[in-house]
This record gives C-alpha cells, sequence and structure tokens, in this order.
C-alpha cells in the first residue's frame, strides 16, 4: 500500500507538538488582552486535517423514484447512485406516510408550539407511544426528538435517581449511550464487545442489591453484528440487574411486525428497557424508549431531554406513526431489502472485496487507512458516479477504516449492483488495498457465509 503514501503526513503536525500556549500563538495575531479563540479551533481543526479525519458535508439531494437509489448532488452537478443511506427500507417513498404528512400540515399547521409539557399535546403522540409499547410488548412508550436525545438523558437520569448505579456498557456502544452515561456521572465499568465471560466477571464484583443497568445494542452500526441479547438477559437476572438495549439500527426490519431482533428473537419480555430511532427505517423523525409503567412515568417527570425542550410538530408524528403501522403488516420492504444485502455480499464475496462477517444489513467493507478512504469516496463520486462515504477515527479504531454499506430495497437492481462492485474492484487494484488474507490474519471475521435473513 505505497502508491499514495508521499500524499499522507508521515509525522505528526509540528504545532501539535507545542505547549498550549505556544499552540494558541501560533495560530493569528496575538491578542494581549484576551484568549485567542480561532487560533484555538483553528489549531483543533488542522489536527483533524493532518491525520485525514476531518468531516466534510456532501451536497445529496435524495430524488423520488422507484428506478433506484439516485440522489443530486450540486456539489458535482450530477445525479448518482447513493450505498450509505440509513432510509433502510426506502419508505421515505411511501405515499401513505406523504399523505399524513400533507394532512397534518393542512389541518394543524408546521409547529408543535412549544414542549408537551407546556403547550401539551395533539392525540397523535399518544397513538404513537400506545403503537411502540404494543410493537414492543411493553406497557409504556415515551417519544424524544431523536434517538440520541431518547438514549443521552434517558441514561443519565437513571444514574441521577438511582443511588450507587452502576452502569455496565458495551465497549462498542453509540456515542449516545456513551455520552448519556458520562453526563449521568455514575460508575461505569466498560465490558469487552458482546463478551459474556468478561460482562460476567465484572458484574460477580458488585453486590446484587446495588442498582446495576447493562446498556448494550442489538446491532452494532459500524459492525453490523448482534448481540446476544437472551444471554445478557439472563446475566442480568442472575446478578440483579436491569438490561438497556439499544434496538435503533433494528426496529422496522427484523421480527414479525419490525419490533427488532430482540422479538425475532422472542425475547423481547426478558428486556427491561428498549430504545428506537423512528428516523432510519421508519423513514420519520423521532427517537424513544419503552418499558413499564413506572420507568415511562418516571423518565416523562425528570428526564430534561423530554422536559426542557419544544416537542416534534404533529405532521412528524402522524409520518412516524403512519409508519410503524405499515411496516407492521408489511413485509415487502423487508424481502426486498434483505434480498439486495444477499445480492451484495455474494457479490463481493466473488469479488474478493473484503467486508466483515455478520447477519444483519450493515456491510462494513474493510479499507484500513483514513486517507484511502478518503480517496475511495472521492473517486466514486467523481469517476463513478456513487456516493459512499468513508468511516474513520474515532467513530471506528485506527487502522479498521471502512466504508460502511447499507444496501436498500432500491439495490436489487443488477446493473446499479454490478457497476458498485466493479468500481471497487478497480478502485482496490488503484490503491494496492489489503485483501481477505490480510483481515483474517489480523483476527477479524470477513466474507464468511452467514445465515441472513436472522432467526431465532
Amino acid at each position: 500500500m505505497l502508491s499514495c503514501a508521499n500524499s499522507i503526513r508521515a509525522q505528526r503536525s509540528r504545532i501539535g507538538t507545542l505547549p498550549f500556549q505556544q499552540f494558541v500563538k501560533s495560530f493569528g495575531s496575538e491578542s494581549k488582552t484576551s484568549f485567542n479563540y480561532d487560533g484555538a479551533f483553528q489549531g483543533e481543526i488542522q489536527k483533524r486535517k493532518d491525520t485525514s479525519t476531518y468531516r466534510v458535508l456532501s451536497n445529496i439531494n435524495h430524488v423520488i423514484n422507484d428506478q433506484g437509489p439516485k440522489a443530486f448532488t450540486n456539489d458535482h452537478d450530477k445525479v448518482i447512485d447513493v450505498w450509505c443511506s440509513n432510509d433502510y427500507l426506502g419508505m421515505r417513498m411511501n405515499k401513505e406516510i406523504s399523505n399524513a404528512i400533507h394532512s397534518f400540515v393542512d389541518r394543524y399547521g408546521v409547529s408543535s408550539t412549544g414542549s408537551r409539557n407546556i403547550a401539551g399535546h395533539n392525540q397523535v403522540f399518544v397513538d404513537l407511544e400506545n403503537s411502540l409499547a404494543k410493537l414492543h410488548q411493553k406497557e409504556a412508550c415515551l417519544v424524544f426528538n431523536s434517538g440520541y436525545v431518547a438514549n443521552d438523558t434517558t441514561l443519565a437520569t437513571l444514574a441521577q435517581k438511582l443511588p450507587g448505579c452502576i452502569f455496565f456498557s458495551d465497549a462498542l456502544n453509540h456515542a449516545s449511550m456513551i455520552q448519556g452515561i458520562r453526563n449521568g456521572k455514575a460508575a461505569k465499568v466498560i465490558f469487552k464487545h458482546n463478551d459474556l465471560q468478561d460482562l460476567e466477571a465484572k458484574l460477580a464484583k458488585y453486590p446484587k442489591t446495588s442498582p446495576k443497568i447493562i446498556a448494550f445494542e442489538s446491532i452494532y452500526s459500524m459492525n453490523g453484528d448482534i448481540a446476544p441479547i437472551e444471554s445478557i438477559c439472563k446475566l442480568a437476572k442472575q446478578y440483579g440487574a436491569l438490561t438497556y438495549l439499544d434496538e435503533v439500527h433494528a426496529v422496522g426490519m427484523y421480527g414479525e411486525q419490525g419490533a427488532g431482533v430482540a422479538a425475532a428473537l422472542n425475547v423481547s419480555d426478558q428486556v427491561d428497557i428498549i430504545t428506537g430511532s423512528l428516523a432510519k427505517s421508519y423513514s420519520a423523525t423521532g427517537g424513544y424508549a419503552v418499558g413499564s409503567f413506572a420507568f415511562v412515568d418516571f423518565i416523562r417527570s425528570f428526564c430534561p431531554g423530554f422536559i426542557y425542550t419544544s416537542s416534534l410538530p404533529p405532521h412528524d408524528i402522524a409520518a412516524a406513526l403512519t409508519s410503524v403501522e405499515y411496516l407492521k403488516t408489511s413485509n415487502k420492504e423487508r424481502a426486498l431489502q434483505k434480498s439486495a444485502v444477499r445480492k451484495l455480499k455474494d457479490a463481493l464475496t466473488d469479488s474478493g472485496i473484503p467486508f466483515l462477517s455478520n447477519q444483519s444489513h450493515i456491510v462494513p467493507i474493510m479499507v484500513g487507512h483514513p486517507e484511502y478512504g478518503r480517496l475511495i469516496s472521492r473517486d466514486l463520486i467523481t469517476d463513478y458516479n456513487i456516493y459512499l462515504h468513508h468511516i474513520n477515527y474515532p467513530t471506528v479504531a485506527k487502522g479498521t477504516e471502512r466504508l460502511r454499506v447499507t444496501p436498500t430495497p432500491l439495490h436489487n437492481d443488477e446493473a446499479i449492483l454490478n457497476h458498485f462492485v466493479t468500481a471497487l474492484k478497480e478502485l482496490w487494484k488503484k490503491y494496492d488495498l489489503q485483501g481477505l488474507d490480510y483481515w483474517k490474519a489480523n483476527g477479524f471475521s470477513v466474507n464468511e457465509p452467514c445465515q441472513f435473513p436472522l432467526v431465532a
């Protein structure tokens, strides 16, 4: 992997090694009366640029059509194929959802008018929360403005209100869960990813009578692997802990009605708290938490992320409710998505392009270097009319940089698939990227056959 080595800085920037005051002085004109704020901001940004981890936002305007995953980019003034959307089931084009939005806007306007505590709420909030509680076979539900807010404010509030609370957090948990646990300022124990032995060894160190919460995800968004939910629940019961399961990347897609992996494995009743997103497979806005009546009443009463913010407008909630109810009965979107995932994994395997093995719809194609990831994303859009954003540190560990691919029902077209795989093959050759043997030698399970779709 030497063809682009000269374009990558081999050593850290000199500025990054300077003492802080010298570091600040090195940017712009020094002020004798105040701190050089912009200099500090620019210095932090420069560190990201020097390590090829600077984030760039792309202009991607998704087009409503049934001919493929098309979008128009003003940055490049052309139509492209999108391979990294979290609109997992293509529901953004569903007519029932758009009709519901128009109906509610025409009747109620475009604003919620304030927080639910002060301004009240439209009946559609109650209907959505009842629908989600029933979906997950729980007593109650509370809707938040996003899945991130749901995790952040719920976990922080649990920590603050449960005396002596101890969190047991999977090492690969999402940033929203990490932030919520951090904000709660409770004791935190991190266990190795999906490692039951490590989790049990750490649970055993604490009294059964102390409040404990095991926080984990059903599908991990960057690896696409699935947690041993039933086994974790058994450990929780044995050691007196609550289970807190994030199903953000699973709801809508798994289980008979789209209730997630826990439902697909028939263990929903063993999980105490489940959180989900309305902004991915449901193509709406918002997040939620479900659990017992007491739990939901508790978070409604104490979570600042719910109390002190304006709620989502009724048309957003109507869109979510329409999507949730639709996917309780329609299986065609799930079937088409699984077909597209299966086709892509087979094509990548035949081509020798390395991807992490898993049972989910997420296909992490392994690159292994931040600069090559950036260059591949650039070349895909400029030379092949394909949009696929690279994933770098700190989202994933250094040395495991990747392209996170998420096929949707719109990716079943053979021409679109073949064009994508051909582009990857040519770029792997152009940049002399590592293949299967390298990743296997370093302990990664890549391109292994696995059971799909997920079954109990």
